[in-house]
């Protein structure tokens, strides 16, 4: 309980992550993953939501975000566009898919994007628990400046 007490003290010491999902039962199912999680990282980060490509891009603007779950087919584009743009940076957060497509193509579109993982809904509350606590281990991707 030590961790807890620091996080509700400092809030600056949560991992942020943002939703990029357009659906909100979804957005929904996951907000409550995240409140049940049993590993106390995940169950303490603050959960923001963005359930357009340009709501997320707002977000990203004005906060550090540590992980992105991000859906793939939204209504203002494709959000592994969103992928690649941040792949340029010299620090990104770590990025974890979770399509409706289980097609092992755009597992592989996912993955050549600069993703860090893919799930296919529906997914396993405990798997995508355990992705998401293993990505906030992880940090992000940093890339020595001036490497492009």
């Amino acid at each position: 309980m030590p961790e807890r007490a620091f996080a509700e003290q400092d809030p600056e010491a949560r991992d942020v992550v943002l939703v990029v999902e357009d659906e909100f039962p979804n957005r929904a199912l996951l907000k409550a993953t995240v409140d049940r999680a049993t590993i106390p990282r995940v169950r303490e980060a603050i959960l923001l939501e963005a359930s357009t490509l340009a709501e997320a891009r707002s977000i990203l603007t004005t906060r550090q975000v540590d992980l992105i779950v991000l859906d793939v087919r939204l209504p203002d584009g494709d959000g592994l566009t969103l992928a690649r743009d941040l792949n340029g940076a010299e620090r990104r957060p770590r990025i974890l898919v979770l399509s409706a497509s289980v097609l092992p193509s755009e597992r592989s579109m996912a993955l050549d994007a600069g993703t860090d993982a893919f799930m296919a809904k529906p997914f396993v509350p405990a798997d995508v628990v355990e992705t998401m606590a293993g990505l906030l281990d992880a940090g992000p991707v940093v890339t020595p400046a001036g490497r492009l």
